[in-house]
């Protein structure tokens, strides 16, 4: 039997999630990309635990900013992230198919350049989950800052191919302004529609949209559905011109996205 993992989002900065995991078992916990450290350390005194490592999926600030803090207060602790990464404080860098355990957990690693070229996730088969960054959002994906639009469809296409079961955690809560678009590319999707209700209902509340999970971004998301005739349509009258390539749709999304 798989012992359940809790998987916890810390809220910083204005729409920052940081992912704790943690289980039962253990008197220890993980985060993901932790920007803020105090609330890395308010939440350590909640649960009565010890942060025992930390996941990086790539060098943005709001991403890495806590974890000289966070080594100093909790000491050595493994700091795992790319190798190709311009961020310093890494002391297990890792690549395509690196594996690695935390508490007990498989992780596998997955390069996902685009939004940043060092950009990586991180995937475990038995839980069926994803820590992916800022590359795939509940109904967007990420900025092309450094990479190609090529170079970011192809790390989407990866991130699709896993079992359409994976929920996923993204590190922004960006869920009803990509939903916004989504319904500007695709308004007659049907399952787009119930998602954007859905998530206007949990943020009135102040609740957490995430995680998604792959089916659910199969049927909504325009930027992972670039071969269907509706979204293809709407990113040819974005450019005025036909779009012979699925990552020429991409490229036209991302830029009408960017302006949008």
């Amino acid at each position: 039997m798989i012992s359940p993992l809790k998987i916890t989002p810390l809220p910083a900065f204005d729409d920052n999630y940081i992912w704790s995991i943690e289980t039962q078992e253990s008197d220890h916990f993980v985060v993901v990309d932790p920007g803020d450290a105090q609330v890395v350390i308010d939440h350590a005194l909640q649960i009565q635990k010890k942060l025992s490592a930390i996941l990086v999926t790539h060098h943005h600030g709001d991403h890495t900013g806590g974890i000289a803090s966070l080594t100093a207060h909790f000491g050595s602790i493994p700091v795992y992230g790319p190798q190709s990464s311009p961020y310093q404080g890494i002391s297990h860098p890792l690549q395509e198919h690196s594996r690695i355990n935390v508490l007990g957990v498989a992780l596998k690693v997955i390069e996902i350049p685009g939004h940043t070229l060092d950009h990586i996730a991180y995937f475990n088969h038995q839980h069926e989950l994803l820590f992916c960054g800022d590359t795939l959002f509940l109904a967007g994906c990420g900025r092309v800052f450094e990479g190609t639009p090529e170079q970011m469809h192809d790390s989407l296409n990866k991130i699709m191919a896993l079992p359409p079961t994976t929920a996923v955690y993204p590190t922004h809560e960006y869920s009803l302004a990509n939903l916004e678009f989504a319904m500007a590319v695709d308004d007659s999707n049907v399952a787009l529609k119930w998602v954007q209700k859905n998530c206007k209902e949990l943020r009135e509340k102040n609740q957490v949209t995430l995680p998604t999970n792959l089916a659910q971004e199969a049927a909504i998301n325009p930027f992972v559905r670039v071969d269907h005739k509706a979204v293809i349509k709407s990113a040819e009258k974005y450019k005025d011109q036909v779009l012979n390539q699925p990552s020429q749709v991409f490229a036209a999304l991302r830029q009408w996205k960017n302006q949008f």
